[in-house]
């Protein structure tokens, strides 16, 4: 992975303004980060520092090393709902030695190029990645929304009012910086009954230090924390993969996913030695910056260092702010993450595709798990494509002077050769020919259903030809048919 520093100089700045838009945009990231990480270390039963820590470290380190320049990365729930049964059996340090070797694993998959893993993942498999997590962004606001006074309900509404009102005024501050700075304002002047951050957990009121994991180096720890890294390694790469394509589609630009698999894994690494918790790219804040401004590296580095100011300088003020502020912020973020013209689309695209689209959504809602949702729209996809590609063949049979033709053109695996064989008959005392020029053998299973029409025609007493073989099919023919080679390894057959 060689470095292209001109490349690289130009992913931190491009110009006055948007530096300042960057700058921005890191500001409001950070402030939306806050809650996030507290919330996630809830669920993964440790101290809200654990947290925000994390998505300090992790933010900070992927802006430098990371492949999507713009994109966020921190503590997620996706990692956190990993973890609990580890944290709770073996404590906070086995956290920490499973997140390094996360990290470990990350680094590997990113050097072995598993970021192609990507092209199987289909559109709607992606849409319904989108859809699902917008629906979750809105459910995770619910507990903020439930039993509380009217003066909330309030400043929500006035919230979602800056945020889509005050573009039409000006776009040179993010809205969502403005809804949170003047909400903040108006609920500390007024002391409003509203829940605020402070509410949530102790915010930390220092700078992380550096130190390994107090485990025991054995085989012992290995047994106990290498089960949690794969799966944590899995989900968050998974989650920023997808992500990253996300913020590319947003953006209109590309990106290094293999440098975005490795820098997660260092991301993570630094993340655990200054006392984090795991974490991958969040959709949810990648989507915010985007929408505020944000482009380059310099908005992720600038969300993770502003918000290690807010713990360490602005600790009191931050715990004020109130939380109807940052719930309007997130519902902007899961109105405008949702793609609503999937919904139209459902008339429109092959049924199969809202199928898949509509799994991916169900399954992530129910389980509350990204990885699972995704695997089963790419298991169902797949079988959908199966499904279709066992029909892209035909076999023609036509007869003159004696001789019997099977002319086949299509695709001939696994899925299809069932069909493929039942396409004969068994002609007997006559010759046979099989024209295989405009079809293509593309495994063991098809070579070995030729072999079992081969052989039931010979049975049946016919002299049977087969022509036409494409190079790739003929080397496959050969080293694998039981019956008849191809010849071209006699060089009877023209390469």
């Amino acid at each position: 992975m060689k470095l292209d520093l001109p490349a690289y100089r130009r992913q931190w700045f491009t110009s006055a303004a948007g530096a300042r838009s960057d700058i921005l945009a890191g500001i409001v990231v950070a402030l939306a980060l806050i809650p996030e990480a507290i919330g996630f270390s809830i669920i993964a039963g440790v101290d809200p520092r654990v947290g925000l820590y994390a998505s300090v470290a992790i933010a900070i380190v992927i802006s430098l090393i990371g492949g999507r320049p713009g994109m966020i990365s921190a503590a997620t729930a996706a990692v956190a709902v990993l973890v609990g049964p580890l944290v709770r059996d073996h404590g906070v340090e086995y956290l920490f030695a499973a997140t390094i070797l996360m990290g470990l694993i990350q680094i590997v998959a990113g050097i072995a190029r598993i970021d192609v893993v990507m092209q199987f993942v289909s559109r709607s498999v992606i849409t319904g990645f989108v859809n699902a997590l917008a629906i979750l962004i809105f459910m995770a606001q619910l507990p903020q929304l439930i039993g509380v006074s009217w003066q909330t309900y309030a400043m929500v509404a006035a919230g979602l009012g800056i945020i889509y009102l005050f573009p039409r005024v000006t776009k040179a501050l993010p809205s969502p910086l403005i809804a949170i700075l003047v909400l903040s304002i108006v609920s500390i002047t007024l002391g409003l009954p509203v829940n605020t951050v402070g509410d949530m957990g102790k915010l930390p009121d220092g700078l992380p230090s550096f130190a390994l994991p107090a485990v025991p180096l054995n085989l012992e720890t290995l047994r106990i924390i290498l089960p949690y890294s794969v799966t944590m390694a899995a989900v968050g790469l998974l989650e920023s993969l997808l992500t990253a394509q996300i913020v590319d589609d947003m953006t209109d630009t590309d990106s290094d996913k293999r440098v975005e698999c490795a820098g997660q894994g260092g991301a993570n690494i630094a993340s655990a030695l200054l006392g984090g918790m795991g974490g991958c790219a969040m959709i949810g804040q990648s989507v915010i910056n985007v929408t505020s401004g944000g482009r380059t590296r310099l908005s992720t580095f600038v969300a993770g260092t502003f918000l290690l100011v807010l713990l360490v300088v602005f600790g009191s003020f931050v715990g004020r702010v109130p939380m109807p502020a940052l719930v309007a912020v997130m519902i902007m973020v899961s109105i405008g993450t949702f793609s609503w013209n999937s919904i139209a689309n459902l008339r429109r695209h092959p049924p199969t595709s809202s199928i898949v689209m509509l799994t991916t959504v169900a399954v992530v809602v129910a389980t509350r798990d990204l990885s699972l949702g995704v695997a089963a729209g790419v298991l169902l996809s797949g079988i959908f494509f199966a499904g279709k590609a066992q029909r892209m063949f035909a076999v023609e049979r036509s007869e003159s002077g004696g001789r019997v033709t099977y002319a086949v053109s299509g695709e001939i695996f696994f899925a299809s050769v069932d069909r493929f064989t039942r396409a004969f008959g068994s002609e007997g005392d006559i010759d046979v020919r099989i024209d295989v020029s405009a079809a293509h053998f593309w495994d063991i299973s098809g070579v070995g259903a030729l072999d079992k029409i081969i052989a039931r025609l010979r049975q049946s007493g016919a002299r049977v030809e087969v022509i036409g073989y494409n190079r790739a099919s003929a080397d496959l023919v050969d080293r694998f048919a039981l019956h008849d080679k191809t010849g071209v390894e006699m060089g009877l057959v023209p390469h």
